[in-house]
């Protein structure tokens, strides 16, 4: 018994990004050769390194601070960023699944700040403000 499967082709796609600095930034897409449907199993979007992708989810959420953790486009950074209330100092607390401090930071209202170097593996995050927790929730880099 035999099976059809569709051919893959691999290409890469150059977009000008910042043209009044020369700048060029490189996609690498993933399509069905025959359909030009986008693949089930896309590149990996952190091409040369381990990391693939990051998810947030949260499990508390506040609705008085406008709290945002998000990856970048290309899953290589954690953005962290905060609405709130004028003069507040927001912090994020980044701990492993045994309970050790992995990683922490601190903005003010409307600011944002990037996490870098992210380790594979599951972490919990926690969000306070004046020794209140106003978010916390769960964090996935694979």
């Amino acid at each position: 018994m035999s099976k059809t499967v569709p051919l893959m082709k691999t290409f890469l796609t150059t977009v000008p990004r910042l043209t009044t600095l020369g700048l060029v930034l490189t996609v690498q897409c993933s399509v069905y050769a025959n359909s030009g449907a986008p693949s089930p199993d896309p590149v990996p979007s952190h091409v040369g390194d381990t990391i693939h992708s990051i998810q947030v989810n949260k499990s508390q959420s506040s609705k008085k601070h406008k709290i945002r953790l998000y990856p970048d486009a290309r899953q290589q950074v954690l953005f962290f960023s905060v609405n709130g209330e004028d003069g507040k100092v927001y912090q994020l607390f980044l701990f492993d699944m045994d309970g050790r401090l992995v990683s922490q930071t601190s903005i003010r209202n409307r600011e944002t700040t990037v996490l870098t170097n992210m380790a594979e593996g599951d972490f919990l995050f926690e969000v306070f403000t004046d020794d209140e927790r106003i978010e916390n929730g769960r964090l996935a880099v694979r």
